[in-house]
């Protein structure tokens, strides 16, 4: 693969991968409230629904999600109901039982994995990426699987990085978080954007 693709895929990429999200916003919440490294371990649930989506466009299979509106419309519908009911979840959450700056221990990694990986997973639009960005960065001249399995690496170290940003971020806002009322606000906050996310995945046309 020519370097002069990868300097121009590099920077389009993370851009993507900066965008905010309902993922990134995770990352930003369990960071605040469970801690960083929890955060970013966490964070390879995503990762491992992104290798899923990487493997089906390198195969192909990802048209056929994309051509049958009943397979499309099935991962929508379960993708929003998943992230309605993480933001009902995060709006009913109790702010004053715990203190912020000790982190909760009856949450496991593999949960907060298992909420990253059905967050990305329920997305039908992530696996869009993969068919649409992708493959403008494919060479039919080269061998597909090999490019594939390069820019593929590449989209999962920067999609970490932008994990590990984004927990940073919630680490920061971790201080602000001691009072109840400021972890009602932020709660809420995220419960909304959420929320939102879900209503905008939801009334999104599939061409987009």
């Amino acid at each position: 693969m020519e370097l002069s693709t990868l300097l121009l895929f590099i920077p389009a990429c993370f851009a993507l991968n900066l965008a905010p999200g309902p993922n990134n916003l995770l990352s930003i919440s369990n960071a605040a409230y469970y801690g960083f490294t929890r955060s970013c371990v966490g964070g390879l649930g995503r990762l491992l629904a992104f290798v899923v989506m990487i493997v089906l466009a390198s195969f192909g299979l990802a048209v056929v999600l994309q051509t049958s509106e009943v397979i499309f419309s099935t991962i929508k519908f379960a993708g929003v109901a998943y992230l309605l009911w993480l933001a009902y979840q995060l709006w009913k959450s109790p702010t004053s039982e715990f203190s912020i700056t000790e982190s909760k221990t009856d949450t496991s990694i593999f949960k907060l994995a298992k909420q990253e990986f059905f967050v990305a997973g329920g997305n039908p639009k992530a696996i869009l990426i993969f068919t649409a960005f992708l493959p403008q960065f494919i060479d039919p001249q080269i061998e597909a699987g090999q490019q594939f399995l390069v820019l593929g690496s590449l989209f999962l170290l920067l999609e970490f990085i932008a994990i590990i940003l984004y927990a940073l971020l919630g680490l920061h806002m971790k201080k602000l978080l001691n009072k109840p009322k400021a972890k009602t606000i932020f709660n809420r906050t995220c419960s909304g954007l959420l929320a939102g996310a879900g209503v905008m995945l939801l009334l999104s046309p599939k061409s987009n």
